[in-house]
């Protein structure tokens, strides 16, 4: 019989190695694949702790599938698989044992366009915790997890009305509030702005920023402004001439933006290509 790995609410121990609580996450010689072809190879980063990481790049190297191997998000499409490591709490997600439905619970998902459930806007942010067998008060959680995603105020009086009357921005505010909802650990955020008007987007730039005191976020993003604005670290991926995605250079966002280590970031950042 096979025995899973349940994540613990907490899995720091002192019987643990060191560097399980170094990083928030880190790939380990990290290549996924689509059928046999490889869509990003041998990618190693390590993310630090309650801060924004970006991943930038040009279109089709990889951003987007290199954010979904770090909750396993990449286990629902047929094709996919995946060689080398993500250790998370010093585990590695993808040893056999370990369940994704329980790694997504810690490391939870934003995605491009907001996605909220044909559902009033308090079952939107108590239906994760609901399923996840929680058992105080719903009605606390549910206004904890909409003042942190900044919303509670503008709609704490409609919060029996369908989600689907909110605007763009609201509704994605509202998919973050879901996401927290359930006390995860890192969030992922696929160009979590890219559909939203400039104001919708200040606001949940405003909110990244808010929310890095207390969670660690990797964002993709297509937007070199957006990136230098909000994150602490970013990572640039490139494709080579087989259009497979690899990691040029990672580091603190303001020496990338300003001092790049490797010429090609520079032509990057600057608009000579992409």
């Amino acid at each position: 019989m096979d025995v899973k790995i349940a994540f613990q609410p907490s899995m720091r121990t002192e019987s643990m190695p060191a560097s399980a609580g170094k990083y928030a996450i880190e790939a380990r010689n990290l290549t996924v694949y689509y059928h046999d072809r490889p869509a990003v190879r041998d990618i190693n980063l390590a993310i630090e702790r309650q801060r924004i990481t970006a991943i930038i790049g040009p279109s089709g190297c990889g951003k987007s599938t290199l954010l979904r191997a770090f909750n396993r998000m990449n286990d629902l499409i047929p094709c996919a698989r995946v060689e080398g490591e993500v250790l998370f709490e010093g585990i590695n997600i993808y040893d056999p044992a370990v369940d994704p439905v329980l790694v997504r619970r810690r490391i939870g998902m934003v995605f491009q366009r907001p996605n909220p459930f044909p559902k009033s806007i308090y079952e939107n942010v108590a239906w994760g915790a609901r399923i996840n067998g929680y058992r105080g008060n719903m009605d606390e959680l549910v206004e904890r997890a909409l003042r942190q995603a900044a919303l509670w105020d503008e709609v704490k009086d409609k919060l029996h009305q369908s989600a689907l009357s909110l605007s763009g921005g609201q509704q994605q505010r509202l998919c973050i509030a879901r996401a927290i909802a359930i006390k995860p650990e890192i969030i992922l955020m696929d160009e979590p702005a890219s559909a939203l008007d400039p104001i919708a987007t200040l606001k949940i730039e405003e909110l990244m920023i808010d929310l890095a005191e207390q969670y660690t976020i990797i964002i993709v993003t297509h937007n070199m402004q957006q990136a230098a604005r909000v994150s602490h670290y970013t990572a640039f991926l490139m494709v080579d001439e087989n259009r497979v995605g690899y990691l040029v250079e990672y580091g603190p966002t303001a020496q990338i933006f300003t001092n790049p280590r490797d010429k090609r970031t520079e032509d990057y950042i600057t608009g000579r290509f992409g």
